[in-house]
């Protein structure tokens, strides 16, 4: 019991102020901010067909495979699943860098992004000619 007392006693008491000044009585240092930023105040709500746009844009000119898995992540990170078209051109992306594996994860991304196995199966539906022309095959169609 006497441990924790002695604990709470040791951790800087921390105060802000109106004017964003953080007085540290526990180092005795006095840190101010110069402001803050607001980093999503200054921006517009992007439509679902410019996101789409500029996806496919991007896969379009990948040209290694940090820039088509980054896209990916960066893609697959928005709260909604990526249209066709930008499915399509990071099969494309990945086929052009000579990257199996990561087409491969992209159906496994949809996949986890979908609600339900019918969205999954619709998909693989619509990219069916993309992944005969380009070899793709699925987790499932591996054997895993």
């Amino acid at each position: 019991m006497n441990r924790l007392r002695i604990a709470t006693k040791i951790v800087p008491k921390t105060i802000l102020t109106n004017n964003l000044t953080c007085h540290n009585s526990y180092m005795g240092q006095t840190l101010s901010y110069k402001g803050l930023r607001f980093y999503s105040a200054a921006h517009e709500e992007e439509s679902f067909e410019k996101l789409t746009s500029r996806y496919v844009k991007f896969f379009e000119g990948v040209d290694d495979r940090f820039e088509l898995q980054r896209g990916l992540n960066n893609c697959f990170a928005y709260d909604l699943v990526p249209a066709p078209e930008v499915i399509e051109a990071s099969l494309r992306a990945a086929r052009r860098v000579n990257d199996f594996s990561t087409a491969v994860r992209v159906f496994e991304g949809v996949k986890n992004k979908v609600e339900n196995d019918n969205q999954y199966k619709q998909y693989l539906e619509e990219l069916r000619p993309v992944k005969e022309e380009l070899g793709v095959l699925t987790k499932e169609e591996l054997g895993f």
